[in-house]
């Protein structure tokens, strides 16, 4: 594993990258389209690097792009994706990398309402496996995440909070593992949780 002891001094903190997607996800709720580049130097600045303020772990659902629900640019946001949000090695090794090499300072988890692979754990949960090989191997990394929710909630409660879990969960597994640990003990990351709203655009932040 490769440290640095130097950020560079244009680097955004986690707290203005958080309140940047903030804002920028506002912009996107409105209908503002914004674009905080010029044709003229985006090509130029990025051939030489990338310095995304944020990382963003998020869902492959076509209908949540995180670029434009945040309202960001080309080499703002260091994006990984995979149905349900899940954790993996090649994942957390995709993250490790921006944490380390990018020194990106925000980590985001993103879940969405209504995801699809949510409600195929929650169906493997109560029913069994019923999917085909490659996609329950993915669903089964949820199953964890769901243990508190009951069989007796109404079906639509029962994903909204299966949802928030699995973003809980993920967090908590990044939280727990070494390189979590090194970078809560370096101050440098810190990690917030989230949920896009289909039917608004909004993205609402986890306490």
């Amino acid at each position: 594993m490769i440290h640095s002891d130097k950020i560079p001094d244009s680097q955004f903190t986690a707290d203005e990258a958080l309140q940047r997607l903030i804002e920028g996800n506002r912009r996107f709720v409105r209908g503002d389209i914004f674009t905080p580049w010029s044709r003229e130097d985006i090509f130029a600045r990025l051939v030489k690097e990338q310095r995304p303020y944020a990382m963003i772990l998020g869902c492959a659902d076509s209908r949540v792009p995180p670029e434009l629900i945040f309202g960001a640019g080309l080499g703002d946001l260091f994006v990984v994706r995979v149905a349900g949000n899940v954790l993996s090695p090649g994942v957390a090794g995709s993250l490790q990398y921006a944490a380390v090499h990018l020194y990106t300072p925000l980590l985001v988890i993103l879940g969405h309402e209504g995801c699809g692979a949510v409600k195929a754990a929650l169906k493997t949960k109560w029913q069994g496996p019923t999917e085909r090989s490659r996609i329950q191997i993915l669903v089964n990394e949820i199953l964890p995440a769901l243990s508190g929710i009951e069989e007796n909630l109404d079906p639509e409660a029962q994903v909204t909070m299966s949802v928030e879990a699995n973003v809980r969960w993920t967090m908590q597994e990044i939280l727990a593992s070494p390189e979590g640990k090194i970078r809560q003990a370096e101050g440098r990351v810190k990690m917030v949780g989230a949920i896009y709203e289909l039917a608004t655009g909004n993205v609402r932040w986890l306490e």
